[in-house]
Parts: C-alpha cells; sequence; structure tokens
C-alpha cells in the first residue's frame, strides 16, 4: 500500500491547473472508473499511487486528483467552498479541523 503524502485537511495547490483546494478523503490508488480515467485523466497519472478527493477554492466544484499532480499550498488563507462546513470545524496553521460525527 502507497502511503499519501497528504492528509484530509491539508491545503493544496494543483500543479497542471493552479486551483487551490482542501484534502477530503484520500484513496490508497485510483478507485474510479476506467471510463471517467480515460476522458478526464488525460495525463495518465498512475493508477497505483495515493488519489485524493479535493474540494476547490472559490467553486462549488469538486474533484478527484493524482497525488503527483499536487503539492502543498504556500497560501494557507481560508478557502471559499459551500462545503467546507460540513466536513471541518475550522483552520489551524494551515490545516483544516475535521469535523467528527456524533451518534
Amino acid at each position: 500500500m502507497n502511503e499519501a503524502k497528504f492528509s484530509i485537511g491539508k491545503i493544496i495547490q494543483h500543479q497542471l491547473f493552479n486551483y487551490r483546494g482542501v484534502v477530503i478523503d484520500v484513496d490508497y490508488k485510483f478507485l474510479g472508473s476506467e471510463q471517467w480515467y480515460d476522458q478526464v485523466a488525460r495525463s495518465h497519472p498512475p493508477k497505483d499511487q495515493p488519489w485524493y478527493h479535493v474540494l476547490v477554492d472559490n467553486s462549488n466544484h469538486q474533484t478527484y486528483v493524482a497525488e503527483r499532480n499536487l503539492e502543498i499550498s504556500d497560501d494557507i488563507s481560508v478557502l471559499n467552498h459551500p462545503l467546507l462546513d460540513h466536513y471541518f470545524t475550522g483552520i489551524n496553521k494551515g490545516n483544516y479541523q475535521l469535523r467528527t460525527k456524533k451518534n
């Protein structure tokens, strides 16, 4: 199993498309469909490396991104996304704090 570079709550920067976002989930390898990979992942990043579910800053969009296309963002200011409060309680030192579910 591959160890992920980025954890849930980490603010990242997409290297190819230059957007910021926050990680909301991590897959140890690509878990999407072959059809999605062929249509969307045009740079053909490795499937056997970690992939991340990301809320995109200043958007309503959520995306699925290969680790090789991400880096830690130098800009750790608060992000703007309507689902932030659903996943996180706030931000501390550049990392969003995961909201815990209560029964």
